[in-house]
Order: C-alpha cells, then structure tokens, then sequence
C-alpha cells in the first residue's frame, strides 16, 4: 500500500535497545549488539545460517556476516532511478529483492559474487510490491497491491531466473478500498508449502492457498478497518494451524484494541488478544523458535513487547520505535534492522 513510513516499527524478542531504555520486568539477561550504524532504512531481512541479507532505501542492499563481524554493501545503478527495495526472500544460491512503487523491478543476486541481475520489471504506473517469499529453491512468489483485475501476484518456478504475472482469473479479488502493507515483508506467509497473504485498508482479510496461489480461500478477520490505514501490518505462523496478526490504526498509533489477533486453526477463525492493552500500531510480529507457538515478539509504536502466552498477556520491553523488522537466527538469537541501524539480539 501506498503511504509513507516516519518511524514504523516491527515484532522482536526479549530485549531493551541501544537507547538505554531499561528492560521491564523481564527476568531475562538480554545483550544488545550494535552491529553497525548507517543513514539507511532497512525494512526487509533473509537470513542464511550466520548471513544476514538485507534490503534497503536508497538503491541498497547487502549482507552482515555475524561470525565475521563485515558488512558488505552494494548499490544498484538503476539510470538515475531512487529505488527503495522494502520486500526480500532467498534460495540456496541467490538472495532476491524487489521495490515499492513503478516501475517495479526484481534483482536476483548471487550470493558468491553478489552480482545483481534485473529478471523482472514492470511498468504498470500503479503497480506495489508489499512482500515476497520462496517455497523452495525453484518456486517463489510475490504479492502486490491490486490493479485492474485484483490483488498484483507473480510467480517463478525455475529459481527465479523468470517471473509471470498470474492470469486475472487466478488473482485473489479484493474488495473497494482493500490493499496491503510494505511494512516489513511480513503480510506474505509460507509455511510448509501453504500460503497467507493478508489486507489492509477499508478491509483486513486473509486469504490462503494450498497450491502455491493457484486458487485462494479468503476469511475475514477482527482487526480494525474501514479506513486507508488501518488493518493488517504483519503476520506470522508457527506452524499450519497457529499464526498472528498484528496492525492496527497507522495514524493512531496508540490505539491499542483490535488490532492483534490470533488464529489455531490455520487462518479460518480469529481472536482478538490482550483488548485495550499492550502495544498499538506495530508493524512486525514473530514467533520465537522453539518455543510451541507460545512466545511472540512485538515492535511498534508504543515500543518492544514480549509475551509468553500467546499474546494473553505482554510485557513492555523497551520504548524503542526505531526497528522496523525482526529475523531469529535461533531460538536464542534475533537481528533486527531499522532506522540507520542493524543490532543483534541476545538472550537466555
């Protein structure tokens, strides 16, 4: 969707950041990291083992080693364009970008040489990419805000080497006003071979797929909506049942009801958790790993949240608002990115 971001933020684990802002009744030993420091704006992470991709403003991308502490940075000559890359997935070989706005254009970038090759490009003067994911090392996907026929999807099935737009008959239909959100690559889901993609707008909706978007279920949700910014910012699923949704009021950022919610049975129902309390606007939610579909992290405007219920219950970490996306390396370790920043996380 279509809006410009002045602090957003995203969902994290245990931790308090580089601001000096005391952790709140934790419990936990949390050590923060500065990784590195930069004027940059990085919505999108991929992690591979110890390598952490990035995707940013300014025509950036590029990779931080965390055993070997170095950075590595490219810029694309894209004649003259400014290019914000907000959306980033992987194989095995090659990390894969793409930007907000027209013309869209998608970079395949080989992980050895860090060479980037333009495989995808369209001009539609309307056309925005909010997420992009791969399944596996052949099959990848990548959604869009709605053009004329639906909601924009492309897909490859050769590595990413080639890319299609789906046929109009295949596109998920959104309804007056509906869109989604670039907030940190989160609104597209894949696990296990099964797909989420979700809304925002006049109307916040799920819609899943069982064959890599070759035809889609949609189910509606509680989260606020009915207005250009309101809705679905960021997803997450634990496994094919369990997932949570988090948003909310993107011009309210302290309303703090309807506006996360979670689902046990892969998307069909939702309920809202922890009305009236905790975070409110937040652009990014995750699982921890290895914790059962328990424990959530949260990043947002009204700061870093923890809970270890399932969203029962959260604890206010930090009032940190300058992380927009969160990527676990373990179940003990997490990087986030953000504003002018990358840190690592560590925790017991």
């Amino acid at each position: 969707m279509k809006f410009e971001f002045t602090s957003s933020y995203c969902v994290l684990l245990l931790f308090f950041l580089t601001n000096n802002l005391p952790a709140q009744n934790t419990n936990h030993k949390v050590k923060i990291e500065l990784l590195f420091e930069d004027m940059i704006s990085i919505r999108a992470l991929t992690v591979d083992k110890n390598v952490v991709w990035y995707a940013a403003n300014g025509n950036r991308f590029g990779k931080f080693d965390l055993k070997t502490k170095i950075r590595t940075e490219k810029k694309i000559d894209a004649d003259s364009l400014k290019i914000e890359f907000r959306s980033s997935a992987q194989t095995k070989n090659d990390f894969f970008i793409v930007n907000v706005g027209s013309p869209a254009r998608l970079y395949k970038i080989s992980k050895k040489e860090m060479i980037a090759t333009l495989v995808y490009t369209d001009y539609d003067k309307d056309v925005f990419y909010d997420a992009m994911q791969f399944y596996d090392d052949k099959n990848g996907i990548a959604v869009g805000d709605p053009l004329t026929d639906g909601f924009t999807v492309i897909t490859t099935t050769d590595g990413g080497k080639t890319w299609q737009k789906m046929a109009a008959s295949q596109l998920p239909k959104n309804l007056p006003g509906e869109a989604a959100f670039a907030a940190s690559n989160t609104t597209l889901v894949i696990k296990n071979g099964k797909t989420w993609m979700f809304s925002g707008g006049k109307k916040s909706r799920a819609f899943y797929s069982e064959n890599k978007g070759q035809d889609w279920q949609v189910y509606h949700t509680p989260l606020v909506q009915g207005e250009a910014m309101t809705g679905i910012f960021s997803a997450d699923f634990y496994n094919q049942k369990t997932g949570v949704i988090a948003g909310g009021n993107y011009e309210k950022p302290n309303q703090n009801f309807g506006n996360k919610a979670l689902t046990t049975n892969g998307g069909k129902t939702w309920s809202l958790i922890a009305e009236n309390d905790a975070f409110g606007y937040t652009s990014c939610i995750q699982f921890v790993p290895k914790s059962n579909g328990n424990k959530i992290m949260s990043v947002g405007a009204s700061g870093i949240y923890y809970s270890a219920n399932q969203g029962k219950t959260w604890v206010q970490l930090s009032a940190d608002a300058n992380l927009y996306t969160i990527r676990f390396i373990d179940a003990k370790t997490a990087v986030a990115a953000g504003k002018n920043k990358m840190i690592k996380i560590s925790f017991n």
